[in-house]
Parts: structure tokens; sequence; C-alpha cells
């Protein structure tokens, strides 16, 4: 067990990192090869002319001449892709002219087919460029538009220091369904961390169902059985008002959890979510998976039975680490699973942040920057000046 206290380096803006929104939310796997393909046109040019140099008069350097400009249009401005056009363009007429006592017809042919590429390069190029600005528009409205669903919580309720994260998956622009909420009340601070099933407009509007009702019901209801009632019967609402016009993706994974008035109490109900993790002063971590497992909201259809509350003390300077399966899932080269409770055991963070900042790293060292799900990541610590609040 390491007992000096360890505080990483952040990874993006705190909060929230959309996918692929610049260079800083690549992964450095993908940066590296990036720069190596940047100097494939350059390669091709010097390749094509060593080719024609030290081939017999029948070779030719046209193909290589011809993949420079073809090669740069994905990779380079307008700008940079004209100049390695027009390079080539130059290389291959040196070229001919070098050979001007050979077959003069194959020198023009190849000329011409060198330019003929490298206008097409520079068409490419205006095609993947807009392309490009259109996705980022899009990916720039959904990132707002999950930021508007899913607002960030405060730094501190309290006596609970807050930190809360969503990383949209690097391979995915659609907007995800992974939620999470904290909201201060008369009975304690109560949270939910949730994943609805799916993506897109029906993930976001299946997720603002999920967070409004969580809103109203942790300020109404004296137990967490009956918030999580509450939301049961208000995704029902929503399926039924749907019934026969587009398909509701009302199927929610969840934890809800409750803090109580006092700090000392921690109360959880698991419906199908990876479990929490509770990490201690001293570096242990354990999971608070669910004695009974239960089906997830949105399910109730398909069988019912009493939520049962999982009690526990929650003490000073311990941290309540919820997640969603983007973190429990993330897969490495070779199919294995990342396992927070594995890499988490032993260590010791200097706070919430520190503690989201090396789990989110890590999480992109073990997939090496290649996530297919989004993550959200909500961590709460209990600090010593706790303020007790009265129930009405």
């Amino acid at each position: 067990m390491r007992a000096s206290r360890e505080r990483e380096q952040p990874v993006g803006n705190p909060g929230w990192a959309g996918a692929g929104a610049g260079a800083g939310t690549e992964s450095p796997r993908a940066v590296r090869a990036r720069r190596i393909a940047r100097w494939l046109p350059a390669v091709f040019l010097i390749g094509g002319v060593v080719f024609d140099v030290l081939t017999p008069m029948h070779y030719t350097a046209s193909p290589f001449l011809s993949a420079a400009p073809l090669v740069a249009a994905p990779l380079f401005s307008l700008r940079g892709t004209i100049a390695v056009a027009v390079v080539a363009g130059a290389v291959s007429s040196v070229l001919a002219i070098y050979h001007s006592g050979d077959d003069q017809a194959l020198s023009v042919t190849e000329v011409v087919t060198v330019c003929t590429v490298a206008l097409l390069a520079l068409a490419i190029n205006r095609m993947v460029r807009r392309n490009f600005r259109q996705l980022a528009t899009v990916r720039v409205v959904a990132e707002a538009a999950q930021r508007a669903v899913v607002p960030m919580p405060p730094a501190r309720m309290g006596s609970l220091r807050i930190s809360a994260r969503y990383m949209a998956a690097q391979t995915d622009a659609r907007i995800g369904g992974d939620l999470f909420a904290v909201q201060e009340t008369p009975y304690g601070v109560r949270m939910i961390i949730g994943d609805v099933r799916g993506k897109g407009l029906e993930a976001v509007e299946a997720v603002a169902v999920v967070i409004g009702a969580f809103r109203e019901a942790a300020e109404q209801e004296r137990a967490l059985e009956g918030l999580a009632d509450r939301l049961e019967r208000a995704l029902d609402r929503e399926g039924a008002r749907r019934a026969g016009l587009d398909q509701f993706e009302g199927f929610t994974t969840a934890v809800l959890a409750e803090i109580s008035a006092g700090g000392g109490r921690l109360r959880l109900i698991n419906r199908g979510h990876p479990p929490p993790l509770l990490l201690t002063a001293d570096g242990q971590a354990r999971e608070l998976g669910p004695a009974v497992n239960a089906l997830p909201l949105g399910m109730g259809d398909l069988a019912a039975w009493p939520d049962v509350v999982e009690e526990l003390a929650f003490p000073v300077e311990a941290t309540l680490l919820l997640l969603t399966d983007g973190v429990t899932e993330a897969r490495d080269a070779s199919g294995r699973f990342y396992e927070p409770l594995r890499h988490l055991s032993g260590r010791r963070f200097s706070d919430p942040d520190a503690l989201l900042d090396a789990l989110i790293a890590e999480v992109d060292r073990h997939t090496q920057g290649q996530r297919a799900d989004d993550m959200a990541l909500l961590a709460l610590r209990r600090t010593p000046n706790a303020e007790r609040r009265t129930v009405d």
C-alpha cells in the first residue's frame, strides 16, 4: 500500500470532454499516427524520384507522384495540398525533361496523369474539409445539448466535496445516454447515476425524463424507495405516452444514493447498474454491490418486488465513487476489462478531482485511447466540517 498521497495532472477540461472535439481529446497513439502520416507525401515524392532514376526507362514514377497529393488531401489544409500538388507536377515535369531523349509521348502522358490526379486531390480536400466542419458542428451541438440536460453539480454541498466528469466516447459523435445528478434535500444529499439504453435523441429524451423526475421526487419523497418508485412511474408514463408514435428508450440502469443530513450514513439502491466504490482515508477500497439484484428502471412491467436499501457508514474523508459501464466495460487490446476496484485499492487521492482525473487517465491508457462508450463519473468526499439539517 502506498502511503503517499498522489495527485495526477488533469486530462482535458474538467467535467466535460467531447468526442474528438480537438487534438487535445485524441489519444497519444492517434496523435503519433497522424504525425507519421503527414510525412507520407514527402516519402512518395522522394521515393518516386529515386525509383525513376534507378530503374530502366520503361518504368514510370507517376504512381508515386500521383499518390503524394492524394495522401495529402485528407491530412493537409487546402494550401498544403496545393503545395504538394505543385511539387508533384514540377517533379513530374523535371523527370519528363530528364527523359526528353526517350519516349516523349510517354513522358507527356505521365505529366498529364500527375496533374490530373493533383486536381482531383484538391477537390477531395475541399470535400473532406467541409465534412470535417459539419461533423465538428454536430459534435458541438450534441455536447451543448447534453450539458443542458445533465449539468455539472456544484463543487461543494455542506460537508461534501463533489466532482463529476462526462467523457464522450472517442469513436462516437452521437449524444449518449449516461446521466448523473446531485441534489441537496431536507433528507440529505441525494444523487443518481445511470445509463439509458441506446443513443441519440431518444436517449436524451429518456435522460431528461429521469433527471426531471429525480429533481422533483428527491425533494418530496422521504424514503429512497419512494424516490425509485417515482422514477419507475415517470418512465412508465412516458412510455405509454409514446406508444404508437415512436420508440422510447426507457430502459435505464441506475444507482440511487443518499448521504444523511449529518453525513455519517450512506444509503443505496441499485437498479442493474455497475456497483459504486467506497474509498476510505487509509486507501482501502470496496465494492458496494447490491445484496439483491434488481431490474433496471423502466422494466417494472416484467416483474415487481420492493426495492432493498443498502445502508452503511460513511466515514469522514471517505469517498463515494459512482460510475457507468463505460469504465467497467473498457477493454484493452487483448479484450480484458478495466477493473476499477483492483486499480484503486491501496491508493490515496488528495481530493475527488484527483481521483477522477487519475481514473480517466488510466482507462485511456488501458484502452489506448479507443474507448467505445461514454463514461460518467461522480465522486463525493465527506469532509470533517459536517453541517446537520433537520427534516421538516
